[in-house]
């Protein structure tokens, strides 16, 4: 078991790469909604002489936000983030609370969920009944080149490296925390190689078997970057989220708490 530094990028590789920034485009939302609120609340509360009453105007930010969010058709928990944020905001603002646990809960927030700032790809745990399907799913070809695409702890590498031990596997994992317990969990494993890197600039086209558990949000990039890269005659596998507009090949559904599907796609 072996830690490397990502992969060089490639044309292939950079074509693939989503960007757009989501997360800018929310922020610009509620921007903008604080400054129509603002714009019109402080000159008015002013020329009155009083003071800015701020659990008001933090409910209108709310409001207006819902409304700039629901007029530019954003998922449904946009909305919902969007609604609540000043509310919170000033509701948290009004505990008097040091800044500086603040700060230390961003920290530790974005040492483990560092995907969701910066792709839109939250932390998600595989049931511990997915490995087994995947192995099943693998068992047919000796010697398969597997790789986790956002490999979280470990928590698939880990067992499929057990019940494989004649497959060559591949995590790959950029939020520190969890980068740091997949490589402690999977050290020793002589067929099991971590890899700290970027998903979109790690190329595809050495693996039989690529597997993600991601989000809706990225599908449409990853398909684009397995349509460019993987090898004929290759498996794409994708937990829970299919590709848009694409039909599986086959679809392995899983009886765990969750009802996990695995959405088959043969290149």
């Amino acid at each position: 078991m072996s830690a490397l530094p990502p992969e060089s990028d490639s044309g292939a590789d950079a074509q693939a790469i989503p960007q757009t920034r989501p997360h800018l485009r929310q922020l610009a939302l509620q921007c903008a909604a604080a400054f129509a609120v603002l714009s019109l609340a402080w000159p008015y509360f002013v020329m009155r002489n009083e003071i800015l009453p701020w659990p008001a105007t933090a409910l209108a930010i709310g409001a207006v936000a819902l409304l700039l969010a629901s007029l530019t058709r954003q998922p449904w928990w946009w909305r919902l983030i969007h609604m609540l944020f000043a509310p919170l905001a000033w509701a948290v603002a009004s505990l008097s609370i040091d800044p500086g646990w603040f700060f230390l809960a961003f920290i530790m927030l974005l040492l483990v969920y560092r995907g969701a700032l910066t792709g839109q790809i939250p932390l998600f745990l595989s049931s511990k009944d997915t490995p087994a399907a995947l192995a099943e799913l693998m068992s047919e070809r000796p010697g398969t080149r597997f790789i986790d695409l956002g490999a979280g702890i470990g928590s698939v590498l880990r067992p499929l490296a057990r019940a494989l031990p004649e497959a060559q596997l591949t995590g790959i994992e950029n939020a520190p925390a969890t980068w740091l317990a997949g490589y402690l969990r999977t050290a020793g494993l002589p067929n099991c190689t971590w890899r700290w890197g970027d998903i979109w600039r790690t190329s595809l086209a050495e693996y039989d078997v690529v597997y993600a558990f991601l989000s809706p949000a990225p599908m449409p990039a990853l398909w684009a970057k397995v349509e460019l890269e993987m090898p004929p005659g290759s498996l794409f596998i994708s937990n829970s989220f299919p590709v848009p507009g694409v039909a599986a090949s086959r679809i392995v559904e899983i009886d765990d708490a969750r009802q996990t599907r695995l959405y088959c796609y043969r290149r």
